[in-house]
């Protein structure tokens, strides 16, 4: 056995003997008129501490006043009716005793010592990492150690509020409370306290925290993200893919994954508000080529919501419009090739090729009607049940010699004098001819498809030529200019012409009128011209010949 126990069993045997020889004096016997004083009286100490017990009396003739304790103790002094000792290493309650005799009579006084002691550890349990909103939540925090425990409360906070507040039972001592977490409690910090209350015992109040830990809450909802992307990517085309939730919290805490079958994609993600949106570019392969999938991932907290979309990749090459000379001499034989990739049908110009991923074509002798004709080739494609369509066109441009068109530009012209006239004459050809009109002889030029005075002097021939690299065409125009006075003579001749042909009528009326009255006109059935003659009245008709 150890030192310090055998002083324990010591001193215990020492009290327990004192006590029986108190408990066998006869009442009145035990010095009560002097009693034996204990001082400090019923002390509380911190755990580990040392101090001084006087033990007194006011007996005149006090003996062996001395001191009994399970504690280590030393004298420190003492006189008549006082002794002292010094007492250390108190880490339990226990009680003090001190004895004495007067005159023959024995004297005690006893003293109970409270340790008090500090929490060794204060810990509110860890937090989930991420908690749901609108679900319970429960804190728990141990305590280990703290005395004395009917003093020792335990606190558990949110911040500085107050959720709970219970007494430290057991060892250690664990105090829990359920909370529903909501949206406020993001980021919060939760810990738990201990409060070792010995105002009444002439002390302080005594409080030790814990670390604080902060909680993070978060809602998802049920449903999938919400997935945009195109049912159809051609190779080598770039496309945005959008995936978007809404009614998330917190958005901005939320982390985005977009892909494309194996191929992790750089989404670009917002948040604003209870929504977040993340977009990324997506460029298809060649060896991408085919159905593909795109999931799009969100993970909040511990929960994640997942959308899935179908993509088809293909190759859509051509259609290529082809012309063996875009722009040929009249005569030329051109040929026109309509031509795509595999699994393409053309048509050209309404004709269909004779099967997918074969060329349309035609031939033609180029004539000054092709010029400018437009051919046009379509393709199609039938990509996961959907057709798809693309044009190209072409023109052709005939190279061919000027032409004027006689309907026109008309080749006699009659105008008057100081008038403003526009001679209209066309000209065609490619490339566009230049037009010219010459008078013959003087080389004078009018202007075409321009107003112009007319004078005099240009009543004439007119060489009209058009004028190409490809050659020369001319188309003769005659040109009659009328002087002012033209209009008068005009008019005196008609009416000259009118009097005349009114006094030749009225004389062949007045001559038929007197043959009328003295003949009667027949047609002479024998001949095959038609001549007039007289006939006699019918009372003579017998003397005529027959």
């Amino acid at each position: 056995m150890s030192p310090s126990g055998l002083l324990r069993g010591a001193c215990r045997t020492t009290l327990i003997s004192l006590l029986l020889v108190c408990c066998l004096l006869p009442p009145g016997a035990q010095g009560q008129k002097f009693p034996l004083r204990v001082e400090p009286q019923n002390p509380v100490l911190p755990a580990g501490g040392s101090f001084l017990v006087n033990c007194s009396t006011d007996c005149p003739n006090p003996k062996l006043i001395t001191l009994e304790t399970s504690l280590p103790k030393k004298p420190v002094g003492n006189g008549l009716g006082w002794a002292a000792f010094q007492l250390s290493s108190v880490t339990s309650d226990s009680q003090v005793l001190c004895s004495g005799f007067c005159d023959g009579f024995q004297m005690t006084a006893s003293s109970d010592i409270t340790v008090y002691r500090f929490p060794e550890r204060v810990e509110l349990a860890p937090l989930p990492r991420w908690q749901p909103v609108g679900e319970n939540l429960t804190l728990r925090c141990q305590v280990a150690g703290g005395a004395p425990r009917t003093n020792l409360t335990v606190v558990l906070l949110r911040g500085e509020e107050e959720l709970s507040r219970q007494p430290a039972v057991g060892e250690p001592a664990e105090a829990t409370v359920t909370v529903l977490a909501g949206r406020d409690d993001h980021l919060a910090n939760f810990s738990c306290r201990t409060e070792l209350d010995l105002r009444s015992r002439g002390l302080g109040l005594f409080q030790n925290s814990s670390a604080p830990r902060q909680l993070r809450t978060f809602a998802l909802p049920v449903t999938p993200p919400h997935l945009v992307v195109p049912r159809l990517l051609e190779v080598g085309t770039t496309w945005s893919v959008n995936c978007t939730l809404d009614r998330l919290f917190p958005a901005s805490e939320a982390q985005v994954q977009l892909a494309l079958g194996n191929q992790m994609l750089n989404p670009a993600v917002e948040s604003h508000g209870d929504t977040i949106t993340a977009t990324a570019t997506v460029t298809a392969s060649a060896e991408q080529e085919g159905a593909r999938e795109i999931v799009c991932n969100l993970t909040l907290g511990s929960d994640s919501r997942e959308a899935r979309e179908n993509l088809t990749i293909y190759r859509f090459w051509g259609p290529i419009l082809n012309l063996s000379e875009s722009s040929a001499s009249e005569g030329t034989k051109v040929t026109v090739t309509c031509a795509a990739g595999a699994r393409v049908q053309v048509t050209l110009d309404g004709v269909p090729a004779a099967a997918p991923g074969q060329p349309a074509q035609l031939q033609l002798i180029a004539t000054e009607r092709d010029d400018r004709r437009n051919f046009s080739c379509n393709a199609t494609l039938e990509v996961d049940r959907e057709i798809l369509h693309r044009n190209r066109s072409a023109q052709l441009r005939v190279l061919y010699g000027p032409k004027i068109d006689q309907a026109k530009c008309p080749q006699r012209l009659t105008w008057k004098d100081r008038t403003t006239n526009v001679l209209r004459c066309q000209a065609r050809g490619n490339p566009d001819p230049e037009l010219h009109c010459f008078q013959e002889g003087s080389q004078n030029e009018v202007p075409v498809g321009i107003p112009f005075t007319v004078m005099l002097n240009y009543s004439g021939t007119y060489s009209c030529r058009a004028v190409s690299s490809r050659g020369t065409y001319t188309v003769t125009v005659v040109m009659n200019v009328q002087g002012r006075n033209a209009h008068a003579v005009t008019v005196v001749m008609v009416v000259l012409v009118t009097l005349g042909l009114v006094t030749t009528t009225a004389a062949l009326v007045y001559v038929f009128g007197l043959q009328k009255r003295s003949d009667i006109y027949q047609v002479n059935q024998g001949s095959t011209w038609l001549p007039l003659t007289s006939r006699q009245p019918e009372e003579a008709v017998g003397e005529g010949p027959s």
